[in-house]
C-alpha cells in the first residue's frame, strides 16, 4: 500500500502514460469509443477501490496542491488554441448553429433534471453541471467545473461513464446519418454552398504545424504556471459566495487569461495543446484515485438520463432545423463540437468531406471559450430546481 506522496504521484503518471501510449501504438478499436482519458480515469478508480494506496497525510497533501495549483495553469493552455478571430471566420450562420446546439444542450440538461431531480441524490446537480461544461466544450471544461462547484471526486465516476457511453453511442448515431444528408437538407431547404466556400478558406489557410522546441515547452510551462498562481492571488481579493467560491473565481480568471492570450504570438508557440492534455489526464488520475466503484450505486439512472438530455437536444436541433433551414453537416458538428470536442467533431466533419475539417476543429475550439461558463450557468439552474 503506498503511503507516499510522491510515490503515488508517480504511480499515477505511469498509468496515464502508459494508456497513452497503447493509445497511439496499438490503435485498438476500443479507443475509438473509450477515449484513452475515461480508460485512466476508471483503470486509477480500479486501483483505489483495491486500496493501492492510502490518504495519508503525505498523499492527501500532494493531490490538493498539484491538483490546485494544475487546474488554472491547464486551462490556460488549452484555451491558447482558441483564436476568436479565427473562429469568427466560420461565418454568422454556423456561429449560430453551435450557439443553438449548445443551448439546446443546456434546456436537455435543465429539462431531464425537472423531471427526475427526486430520483437523484443531493449532489447530483453539480455532477450534471460538470458533465454539462464538458457537453458544451470538453474534459477540460468538465475537470474546471468540478473544481469551481467543489464536486466531490467520487461523483465524477457518473459524469465520466455518462461522457463515454451516451457520447459513443451518439457518435454512432451521427456517422450513421451522413448518408441521409441530402434528403434531410431537401426537407429543411438548407443551402450548403456557403459551408463548401468556407471551409475551401479554412483549409488554404492552414498553417503548417511547427515543430515542438524545448525552448517553446519551457516558456509555455513557466507562463502557464504564472497565470496559475495570478489567478490564486486575484481571487482572494474578489467576492464570494456560497455558489461564486474563489475556486470560481481562479476558473474565470484562467479562462479570461486564455481567450486574452490566444490572440498573441504566444498560441503560436508549438506544444500548448499537448502540455495541457498532459495536465488534464493527470488532473483526472488524481481525481479517480479519490474515488471508489462501489460508490457507483446509480450507475444505470444517470445512463438513461444522459440520453434523455440527448433527446431534448436533437428534438429541439431538428425544430430549428427546419424553421432556419439548416443543413445536416451544421447541425452534427454543431452537436459533436460541443458533446465530443475537439477529438470527434473533426472526424464527422471528414465523414462529409475533408475539406470541411477545419470547421470542426474550430467548432470545437469555441466549445472550449464556451464550455466553463455555459456549465456553470446550468449549474446555477440546476441547483435553484434541486
Amino acid at each position: 500500500m503506498i503511503e507516499n506522496g510522491f510515490t503515488y504521484l508517480t504511480v499515477l503518471m505511469m498509468i496515464a502514460s502508459g494508456i497513452v501510449f497503447i493509445e497511439k501504438k496499438s490503435h485498438y478499436k476500443l479507443f475509438e469509443y473509450l477515449p484513452a482519458i475515461v480508460l485512466i480515469y476508471f483503470t486509477v478508480m480500479l486501483a483505489s477501490t483495491f486500496g493501492l494506496w492510502e490518504k495519508t497525510d503525505s498523499v492527501t497533501y500532494t493531490y490538493k496542491t498539484i491538483k490546485s495549483n494544475l487546474l488554472p495553469a491547464m486551462i490556460f493552455l488549452m484555451l491558447l488554441l482558441a483564436d476568436m478571430r479565427e473562429i469568427v471566420k466560420l461565418g454568422k450562420k454556423m456561429l449560430l448553429t453551435f450557439l443553438l446546439a449548445s443551448t439546446s444542450i443546456a434546456f436537455g440538461f435543465i429539462g431531464m433534471f425537472i423531471l427526475f431531480h427526486n430520483s437523484f441524490g443531493a449532489e447530483a446537480w453539480k455532477a450534471f453541471a460538470a458533465l454539462s461544461g464538458s457537453w458544451m466544450g470538453g474534459t477540460a471544461n468538465m475537470v474546471a467545473i468540478q473544481g469551481a462547484l467543489d464536486l466531490p471526486d467520487s461523483a465524477m465516476g457518473y459524469t465520466l461513464l455518462i461522457d463515454s457511453i451516451d457520447y459513443a453511442i451518439w457518435v454512432m448515431i451521427l456517422l450513421a446519418l451522413v448518408p441521409f444528408a441530402e434528403k434531410f437538407n431537401l426537407w429543411t431547404k438548407a443551402d450548403t454552398s456557403v459551408i463548401d466556400e468556407v471551409g475551401e478558406k479554412l483549409a488554404i489557410k492552414e498553417k503548417k504545424k511547427k515543430p515542438i522546441r524545448f525552448e517553446s515547452l519551457f516558456i509555455l510551462l513557466s507562463t502557464s504556471l504564472l497565470v496559475s498562481a495570478l489567478a490564486q492571488y486575484s481571487a482572494g481579493f474578489l467576492p464570494t459566495t456560497s455558489f461564486l467560491t474563489s475556486t470560481t473565481w481562479i476558473v474565470i480568471i484562467a479562462t479570461v487569461f486564455g481567450i486574452i492570450f490566444a490572440m498573441t504570438p504566444l498560441a503560436k508557440v508549438s506544444g500548448s495543446s499537448e502540455m495541457a492534455n498532459i495536465m488534464l489526464y493527470l488532473i483526472v488520475a488524481m481525481i479517480a484515485s479519490r474515488a471508489n466503484f462501489s460508490e457507483l450505486t446509480e450507475a444505470p439512472l444517470y445512463i438513461f438520463a444522459g440520453f434523455v438530455i440527448i433527446i431534448i437536444h436533437s428534438i429541439i436541433m431538428v425544430i430549428f432545423a427546419k424553421l432556419f433551414k439548416l443543413d445536416l453537416f451544421s447541425l452534427g458538428v454543431a452537436s459533436l463540437a460541443n458533446i465530443g470536442g475537439v477529438a470527434s467533431a473533426p472526424i464527422l466533419a471528414s465523414a462529409y468531406s475533408k475539406a470541411l475539417i477545419p470547421i470542426g476543429v474550430l467548432m470545437a475550439m469555441m466549445g472550449y471559450i464556451l464550455g466553463t461558463f455555459g456549465g456553470l450557468m446550468v449549474g446555477k439552474v440546476l441547483e435553484i430546481i434541486h
